[in-house]
């Protein structure tokens, strides 16, 4: 099994393959690991926190993440360094090791990628509702390859979109199939509009 080192950025949120995420890096191990991963074109993993907070001591991660490849970088406002960093593979923590400055690095085994699967017909409601979402959701989603025939793509969207508890969205990025996925997103959904 392939494995690689690589630091972690556990947060308060899922990163899911093919998906941006913005992030404000304010801290001084992360503003490190961001150049670095700049200077390297390397990418860092992003995992679900399991105990812990964002800032300060190093939290506990859950075991299955996301690699993040910082895609843009920009001074912000407040004059904090913002980053976009887009998903790519998946991977298993084997381990981890905290640096003396407090930065997190784990030996990680990457997991297969799902397999090329069009979408149901049957799922056809869930692709549209993306395609209209993602119409109104501005410039972070405007640079994406849309691909609304391929399950896991509209899977892991919707997944990363819609407003669902943090443990939903964290067992739905480690599940392995994307109609499994696809499956539980309706039944997420009808959980909302029924609320």
């Amino acid at each position: 099994m392939f494995t690689l080192d690589i630091p972690l950025f556990p947060l308060n949120n899922v990163l899911f393959p093919g998906g941006p995420i913005p992030l404000r890096i304010f801290e001084p191990r992360y503003l490190a690991m961001v150049s670095n991963c700049v200077k390297k074109q390397t990418p860092f993993g992003v995992c679900l926190i399991r105990e812990g907070k964002e800032a300060g001591e190093p939290a506990t991660p859950h075991e299955i993440g996301t690699l993040a490849n910082i895609v843009d970088w920009h001074s912000l406002p407040d004059g904090l360094l913002g980053i976009v960093a887009e998903g790519g593979e998946r991977f298993t923590v084997k381990s981890t090791t905290v640096q003396s400055d407090q930065l997190m690095v784990a030996e990680v085994a990457l997991i297969p990628q799902d397999p090329i699967v069009d979408v149901p017909p049957k799922f056809t409601k869930l692709s549209h509702l993306l395609s209209e979402i993602i119409e109104e959701a501005g410039p972070l989603y405007a640079p994406l390859n849309r691909q609304f025939e391929d399950a896991s793509w509209v899977s892991y969207r919707l997944a990363e979109i819609l407003p669902l508890d943090m443990l939903i969205k964290q067992k739905l990025l480690e599940m392995s199939s994307p109609l499994a996925r696809l499956t539980q997103l309706q039944s997420s959904l009808r959980n909302l509009i029924d609320a």
